[in-house]
């Protein structure tokens, strides 16, 4: 089967009479410093492309001049580590320690035996003590329980001011009772 000659001057290579000055192009090799294209990888080919990708340092807030870190800062991931959780890191605050879990043993002392009080008048005093104990325990070991404390000391001072204005009211009535009585001339 035969073709209908080309028009317009176009002349078909194959069809040229005679050896041909070149073989023909192989399709697997680079095309004019074209790239030989590689395997495709497990890299995801649709993801978008960070334009800012060129313009990252290997530590963004490293001070000028000195190394990075070799480790990680406290509540990030290891650098490049791709199994690390997601989602927000915990805040770090220069200077403050994160409040512990347990509370301070004394404070809750302080505060029982400062509500004891109301019934046995003797406990309060001792609980205020152990409050103003508790709160400097509480102030050097971070510890929670710094409300308990200062109940226990407002508390407990109440009811031993309480307690003394109603020992100076029995030590009064007893003067007065005293003094009715040996006046009266018997």
């Amino acid at each position: 089967m035969t073709y209908p000659p080309p028009s317009g001057g176009w002349h078909d290579p194959s069809a040229a009479a005679g050896p041909q000055s070149s073989p023909p192009a192989d399709p697997t090799l680079p095309m004019a410093g074209n790239p030989i294209p590689t395997q495709p990888t497990s890299a995801d080919p649709y993801a978008p492309a960070d334009p800012y990708a060129g313009m990252k340092s290997g530590a963004p807030y490293a001070a000028p001049g000195y190394p990075p870190a070799p480790y990680a800062a406290p509540g990030y991931p290891a650098p490049g580590d791709p199994y690390a959780a997601g989602g927000y890191p915990a805040p770090a605050y220069p200077g403050y320690a994160p409040p512990s879990s347990k509370t301070n043993t004394l404070a809750i002392v302080a505060l029982v035996l400062s509500l004891v009080g109301f019934t046995s008048c003797i406990t309060a005093p001792i609980g205020a003590i152990m409050g103003h104990v508790a709160r400097k325990q509480i102030r050097e070991t971070g510890e929670q329980g710094e409300g308990m404390a200062k109940a226990a000391i407002i508390v407990g001072w109440i009811l031993t001011a309480l307690l003394v204005l109603l020992i100076i009211f029995y030590v009064v009535m007893i003067v007065i009772a005293v003094n009715s009585d040996s006046s009266s001339g018997y």
